[in-house]
């Protein structure tokens, strides 16, 4: 999805170059196309910003779509949600079985903790330590969606980053030619308009970005919220331990 992401920024900036006149005020901001600018075309401060962007894009958009997933799971019925339904020891085996093979390390909150739990269950036949797995496996579950979202949020310090860099470059070129003898107004001018294009551009993708990762976030975070409210719900909560007889194995 990244590369994708990053073919698709290619091609926009390749349309957008195509569809503005070099040097106009449309050129200037969305790609540094000017004349005098300081970067030779198309290595521009905001060609550079457009690609941090579709990557951080292509990564958000794989994380949409395991968060669609992560729904999923909540309506395949798993679990029985008739509010008077039971369930016995002997009944979990083959609802283990049925998820064991959907979910791994990276995705599949639903059967995973649906896996652990009806696990303890089976091997203690205790519904407290059952509901002291499923919590412990939740907040491991939790912690895990938030670092895949460490390089996303790395990469909206980044862009604004590559803004203000922009800038800094832009303000010292100009500081630069400004010589009272011999000054060039245009090379001036057009290092302070790199200056503040790129800030401009950085902050709006800047900010295009933090709402779009706290948006994907926030549906994983709620899926994987959901999936511990199902178990207590449909597993813990119907789930009958009859201690006089010995347990049912899968």
């Amino acid at each position: 999805m990244r590369l994708t992401a990053l073919g698709l920024a290619v091609g926009a900036i390749l349309a957008t170059t195509l569809l503005t006149v070099p040097d106009s005020p449309s050129a200037a901001l969305l790609l540094d196309r000017q004349r005098y600018s300081i970067f030779p075309y198309p290595f521009t401060i905001q060609n550079l910003i457009y690609l941090a962007l579709a990557w951080a894009m292509g990564d958000l958009y794989r994380r949409w779509r395991a968060g669609r997933r992560e729904r999923a799971f909540l309506r395949a019925g798993f679990l029985p949600e008739d509010p008077h339904a039971m369930l016995q020891l002997h009944e979990l085996g083959p609802i283990r079985r049925r998820v064991a093979e959907l979910h791994d390390s990276e995705s599949g909150f639903l059967p995973a903790l649906m896996d652990l739990t009806i696990l303890q269950l089976q091997a203690s036949r205790s519904v407290d330590q059952a509901i002291n797995v499923l919590t412990n496996a939740l907040a491991l579950m939790g912690d895990q969606v938030d670092l895949r979202y460490q390089m996303l949020r790395y990469m909206a310090w980044l862009i604004p980053t590559i803004g203000f860099l922009g800038t800094v470059i832009g303000l010292s070129l100009a500081l630069h030619l400004i010589d009272p003898a011999n000054m060039d107004l245009a090379k001036v001018v057009g290092g302070l308009s790199v200056s503040f294009y790129t800030t401009l551009v950085a902050l709006v993708a800047s900010a295009v970005l933090a709402f779009v990762q706290h948006a994907v976030q926030e549906q994983e975070e709620r899926a994987l919220n959901a999936a511990g409210q199902y178990c207590l719900r449909n597993l813990i909560n119907r789930v009958y331990i009859d201690h006089d007889s010995p347990a049912a194995r899968p």
